[in-house]
């Protein structure tokens, strides 16, 4: 067997799935193509492990690995996906700008807002009127 199908096959999926995870905007998709670029490494490890003749088949191995993390990782990704769908009606990645943190994350200074702001004895006189 040449080495040169099983490699320019990987190097077809990798590709299709590069171009899906580039180009699409639907989560699952997105899913769908990872899992594509994942099998064209499982493809590569698998032909370089039979034409390396090798005794320990490493390459066999490490698709095993390859495939449990897979597996975790769309089970994981989907979980993320339905909650996602369910809370917002889409699972469009362009829409989940609200999930980001604010102020540019949990590190970065803020500026002060009105919620920040010390309250005015009218404004204690006024939660103490609607408390009562």
């Amino acid at each position: 067997m040449h080495l040169a199908y099983p490699a320019v096959l990987a190097v077809l999926l990798f590709c299709v799935g590069l171009y899906g995870v580039l180009a699409r905007r639907n989560a699952i998709l997105v899913l769908m193509s990872v899992e594509l670029m994942l099998n064209a490494v499982n493809l590569n490890l698998v032909a370089f492990d039979v034409w390396l003749r090798d005794t320990v088949h490493a390459g066999q191995a490490l698709t095993l690995f390859t495939i449990t993390i897979a597996a975790a990782e769309i089970g994981l990704g989907l979980a993320i996906v339905l909650l996602v769908f369910r809370h917002r009606g889409s699972s469009d990645i362009d829409r989940l700008t609200g999930l980001a943190e604010p102020h540019g994350g949990p590190g970065a200074p803020h500026a002060p807002d009105a919620s920040d702001a010390t309250p005015t004895p009218a404004a204690d006189d006024e939660k103490a009127e609607a408390s009562a």
